[in-house]
């Protein structure tokens, strides 16, 4: 018999951005007879023609509330009580509607939820200290009150094993959606994207650059969304080596700048298994990591790793006796063996249908 499963936290799908949408977007993609979805998706974040009813056989739920943010809170709660009616399992992508699933948990005995707890949200530096406070607690009750909780990176699992005593399942990331030339040329330059955040250090990967303009630096981002990005864009926007570019949503085109550079810079320090590293890896780059557990994780301790503007200034000035090639090639191994969509899918399956 079909197992029906309710995937609540995300924009929606199609995905657009983000690696819980891109999660969304290939598990209905990927589905075997066994399994299909109801997608809860946000309203404000498609146009009105853009709204389809069904994707890949999966149904789609709008709901007119922003799913980022505190509107957050509102828009998973809503989704989960209405996905009530609609599966049994609930893949509730996120913490910040699990105040609700103890009661939940108590009226609906024969529903399954299912929490994927995406890093340790509430550490952020974004967030102020009360909703700092709010994820933290949420945290706890989604792992304590949940069926099952899913955790995408290995440093995530010791985290919830030491901290909650609970087990937590290993899933992580695809990264075989993206394309890259097999006779790609590789140029002079390094490359970074991300969301423009203190946690992704984009200060130190800035400052470094600047103080080596030997290397070029290709960096993609949301400077305009926060202080932290403007002021960071006025600084080193006039950098002869530095150029900032402002967010590329075309897949292609962002494959193919990030496909032929000579190096990948990711600066990301908190969450667990980051879509954006596993693509780097895929797309076979070498990788200059900031040196925490969950990118060690990630890559196998097979890239370069930094801890802060010295230590990644030391890297690109002895850059070139790093065996940048043998890197790659490691990295890319990893990739093809770890974090391929069919594989993440039928685990992902595997959970639902137990």
């Amino acid at each position: 018999m079909e197992r029906k499963v309710a995937i609540i936290g995300c924009m929606g799908v199609p995905a657009k951005y983000g690696g819980f949408e891109t999660l969304a977007h290939q598990l209905v993609s990927n589905n075997s007879r066994e399994v299909s979805y109801v997608v809860y998706c946000s309203a404000i974040a498609y146009k009105k023609n853009e709204r389809l009813k069904t994707f890949n056989n999966a149904e789609l739920v709008y709901l007119p509330i922003s799913a980022n943010g505190m509107r957050s809170i509102f828009y998973d709660i809503l989704s989960i009580i209405h996905a009530l009616t609609k599966a049994r399992v609930l893949l509730i992508l996120g913490v910040s509607g699990a105040v609700i699933i103890p009661i939940l948990r108590l009226l609906f005995p024969r529903h399954k939820f299912i929490t994927h707890i995406d890093g340790m949200e509430w550490k952020r530096k974004k967030w102020g200290v009360a909703t700092q406070k709010f994820l933290k607690f949420s945290e706890r009750i989604a792992v304590k009150y949940s069926n099952e909780v899913i955790a995408d990176n290995q440093g995530i699992v010791d985290y919830v094993t030491e901290t909650y005593n609970k087990r937590s399942w290993l899933l992580t990331y695809g990264a075989d959606h993206h394309q890259y030339e097999e006779s790609h040329l590789i140029d002079n330059y390094a490359f970074s994207v991300c969301r423009i955040e203190p946690e992704n250090n984009v200060h130190v990967v800035l400052e470094a650059f600047s103080k080596v303009p030997t290397v070029k630096l290709k960096f993609i981002g949301n400077w305009e969304n926060s202080k932290y990005g403007k002021d960071l864009y006025q600084q080193y926007s006039s950098v002869q080596n530095i150029e900032l570019i402002h967010p590329i949503y075309d897949q292609g085109k962002l494959d193919k700048i990030r496909g032929n550079c000579k190096i990948y810079i990711h600066g990301h320090s908190a969450g667990g298994t980051n879509p954006s590293l596993v693509e780097a890896m895929y797309l076979e780059l070498p990788i200059f990591a900031f040196d925490v557990s969950f990118n060690r994780y990630t890559s196998a301790n097979k890239a370069m790793y930094f801890k802060n503007t010295e230590q990644l200034i030391q890297l690109l000035v002895q850059i070139q006796q790093i065996d940048l090639t043998t890197m790659a090639t490691n990295l890319k191994k990893i990739a093809n063996e770890k974090y391929i969509w069919n594989k993440v899918v039928r685990e992902y399956e595997h959970l639902f249908l137990q």
